[in-house]
């Protein structure tokens, strides 16, 4: 399908890549026009001067940004110039009804919606591996399947639309759960005088080995907090999380607001644009 690309960050620059790759990508899209002109000469495609001039062009367009009103700020800015053919996939992280607005939005002039969101951090990207959870019609994912196969290598059809961002909540917060344990067990080893990179090497093989160990264990130690995942984002995204818990229930989830605190402190300190394993600062300093 011919694919355009609104939004090249991290995520979104190296989805461009792979959809060059596979001969899908058309045109791109970045209100930092250098940045769109950098990607397209790599790519070889054209760059868009607008939104509505990139949707005009496509028919499956791949939106990647940062915030909820951004997402519905493309989504309004594009809608007349789509028709019935026209697939826009959502891959940032939004709020679930912000996925429901974007749809009926699109709806009323007879294009399709599929709320995308993606887990697997900037090397997911890089290596076209991310998982997708998508949420929308499952007969419009599965005419644009075949495209978005050169950006996930795991895409799972959940339910109705706001599913997909619903399930990459999930996703956050089991995330900060695990940032959560592996930074306070790593600090707690290092306090111990224990040689942490054989601490790494065996854990990472027993009961409490996971993918955040493996990768961002060493570095955190190393004093590298290189972003896979900036941590402001995953501060966005908790707040998110925060915001949809407080619409089913007057409770609030642990992890979520201690996590909401102690991203707020780095972030005051700094760090906002480092890896979220950068959360190991703080337990260093909780037993130095």
């Amino acid at each position: 399908m011919k694919t355009g690309v609104i939004g090249l960050g991290a995520m979104g620059a190296n989805m461009a890549r792979n959809l060059a790759s596979a001969g899908h990508l058309v045109t791109v899209f970045n209100r930092t026009l250098s940045t769109a002109e950098s990607i397209a000469k790599e790519c070889g495609c054209s760059i868009s001067m607008s939104p509505s001039d990139l949707a005009k062009q496509c028919e499956l367009i791949i939106v990647c940004v940062s915030r909820d009103e951004d997402v519905l700020e493309m989504i309004n800015t594009i809608k007349t110039d789509t028709n019935t053919e026209t697939i826009v996939v959502d891959t940032s992280t939004v709020n679930s009804d912000t996925a429901k607005q974007a749809a009926a939005i699109l709806e009323e002039c007879d294009a399709h919606f599929l709320d995308c969101p993606v887990s697997g951090g900037v090397e997911g990207a890089k290596n076209g591996a991310l998982a997708m959870m998508v949420g929308g019609d499952e007969a419009i994912l599965e005419k644009a399947r075949p495209t978005l196969d050169s950006i996930a290598s795991n895409i799972v059809y959940i339910g109705a639309t706001g599913s997909g961002q619903a399930t990459k909540a999930v996703n956050q917060i089991m995330a900060a759960g695990i940032n959560q344990a592996v930074t306070e067990a790593l600090a707690f080893g290092q306090a111990m005088d224990l040689p942490m990179d054989k601490v790494v090497d065996i854990v990472s093989t027993g009961a409490a080995g996971n993918w955040f160990l493996e990768h961002r264990g060493k570095t955190m130690l190393a004093g590298s907090y290189e972003p896979g995942f900036k941590l402001a984002l995953h501060h966005k995204d908790l707040s998110i999380c925060q915001s949809m818990t407080k619409s089913i229930s007057e409770n609030a989830l642990p992890i979520i607001e201690m996590t909401l605190l102690h991203y707020q402190r780095l972030m005051d300190e700094g760090y906002g644009d480092e890896d979220i394993s950068a959360l190991f600062r703080l337990k260093q300093n909780n037993l130095s």
